[in-house]
């Protein structure tokens, strides 16, 4: 039988501590999205003041992609962490590191490229690491204080702060550089130019800071109090703090009394019989989304300049300019696709389902991915249907964010049992990540020009790149990568609008050899 906290929270109508805890816990996203995206509008700026003007393919791969291996590391250790001392002690850890880190990144020291771009890639390493652990204690606690009615709809608000993040980003991109553009006009000084990444990457630190206070003051979820550290009259209390759920009496006896409590472990057979394809799901949707993700939002630089023309780092000398028109790209994505899409799924998830909200998303991303590559070379790249391209690639976003981007941020958290549910979303939301670390490590290669024309080599662009497969194919792989993360989604069951308790079976008898994590 359910313990009455875990019902009463499972039943409980929608408070005003509902949506404080999507703020507290989004904030965290917010500040996640905005230093992980703040990195293409500044990239280039950082080649021209250290690299004369191109930065090699090697440093910019590391720089656009060593956060994410810092966020690989930080879901998996924040992730079994959240499970073995508590999801609150462990969320201030988190953040504690964003904060440290993102201004550490802004004052990375040194003046040769070596030092200044290593300094860089150190702090943004330890940052992804708190971004990291970011993604399974958020999205746990949210799913472990929501009701069974909204629930999808919490996890997913949470999750959408994400795209604020990236319009933040974009937008602090545009005024930080349009403000010094009008005060240094067309010739920046070094110094100048140098100020800029810098205040972009500080400010990052300024919304996490602000939510650290009301982070300590969050109570440890029931469900951990409950059913991990087994005492159900301190859940009550915890919960009785903030939200009202109507227990008048107590049942701290209740789990050595009533319920035959499950004790197997992450590497036990039982663990792989009961959720063994389920974690195979989670992890495998998230890796194929994630390769398509991040290949597209950390290398709009490089597909806008090629293809729409909003921006040739060729023709603008002034790489404050570049910064200003990467952010306007990455600004218009973000309100025309990203921002939409989160929007969408928050209002239908808990209508529709987890289920055929990531398959849709899934099926179009590949459809348009495709519509995108085959005609790339005979008819994208023609003047007249650039900004085509532009209303195609911003649909990919959407329904990536209507979708798996969304999606499979949700599903993990409502899967597994209490006592493993952080670590097995901190597994699959690696898994995404490694998708990620292929996507930023691997597209900007892939997708530079078979042939060079040396006729037109400019020491200054990218033809000093190594030559790749080309656009046409990359984008052929990120939508085969969508098509095999649609086949892994039927793997996944429907958890809409069920208890957590009755997803993970966890007050089933089973006959099962305890294991260890």
């Amino acid at each position: 039988m359910p313990l009455k906290v875990l019902s009463a929270l499972d039943s409980a109508r929608t408070q005003v501590y509902h949506f404080t805890a999507i703020v507290i816990a989004g904030m965290g996203f917010f500040t996640d999205a905005y230093d992980l995206f703040c990195i293409p509008p500044v990239s280039n700026l950082l080649g021209s003041i250290y690299y004369k003007n191109e930065m090699p393919i090697h440093v910019k791969a590391l720089v656009n992609g060593i956060a994410l291996c810092g966020a690989f590391a930080g879901q998996l250790f924040f992730g079994w962490l959240g499970d073995r001392m508590g999801r609150k002690r462990a969320y201030g850890i988190t953040l504690t590191l964003m904060v440290a880190s993102s201004i550490a990144s802004g004052f990375s020291i040194g003046r040769s490229p070596g030092c200044v771009i290593g300094s860089l890639c150190f702090f943004r390493f330890w940052l992804g690491f708190g971004i990291g652990g970011d993604y399974p204690l958020s999205a746990t606690i949210m799913a472990e204080y929501a009701n069974t009615k909204t629930r999808g709809a919490f996890i997913a608000a949470v999750f959408g702060m994400q795209g604020l993040g990236i319009l933040a980003a974009s937008t602090v991109a545009l005024i930080v550089s349009a403000i010094t553009m009008s005060a240094a006009g067309d010739k920046p000084s070094l110094e100048q130019k140098d100020a800029v990444w810098r205040i972009i990457l500080i400010l990052g630190a300024i919304p996490a800071g602000f939510t650290f206070y009301w982070r300590m003051r969050m109570p440890e979820t029931a469900r951990y109090t409950a059913l991990v550290v087994r005492d159900a009259r301190q859940a009550e209390e915890d919960m009785s703090r903030v939200l009202n759920l109507g227990i008048y009496e107590t049942e701290s006896h209740i789990l050595s009394t009533q319920i035959r409590y499950p004790q197997f472990g992450l590497f036990s057979m039982a663990f792989v019989k009961r959720h063994g394809l389920e974690l195979l799901g989670t992890s495998s949707t998230w890796f194929f989304v994630d390769i398509a993700f991040y290949s597209g939002n950390l290398f709009q630089n490089d597909i806008y300049h090629k293809v729409v023309g909003l921006k040739n780092r060729c023709e603008y000398r002034n790489p404050l300019d570049e910064v200003f028109r990467t952010a306007k790209a990455q600004a218009l994505i973000a309100l025309c696709g990203a921002l939409p899409g989160y929007i969408f799924t928050i209002l239908l998830i808990d209508r529709i389902g987890r289920f055929k909200i990531q398959a849709i998303g899934f099926f179009f991303m590949s459809i348009f991915l495709f519509a995108l590559a085959i005609p790339y070379e005979s008819y994208w790249l023609k003047e007249p249907h650039r900004y085509g391209f532009l209303a195609i690639y911003c649909l990919t976003f959407f329904f990536a964010n209507f979708g798996p981007n969304t999606t499979t941020f949700i599903v993990p958290a409502e899967l597994f049992p209490a006592r493993l549910r952080s670590t097995c979303h901190g597994i699959s939301a690696a898994a995404g990540k490694a998708g990620a670390i292929v996507g930023a490590f691997g597209f900007l290669y892939a997708s530079q020009p078979k042939h060079r024309d040396n006729t037109k080599v400019n020491p200054y662009c990218e033809n000093s790149y190594p030559t790749g497969i080309g656009m046409k194919n990359a984008l052929i792989i990120l939508g085969l990568a969508c098509c095999l993360g649609f086949v892994c989604t039927f793997l996944i069951p429907e958890t809409k609008k069920r208890s957590l308790e009755e997803n993970e079976v966890e007050f089933a008898k089973i006959d099962a050899d305890p294991g260890s994590i």
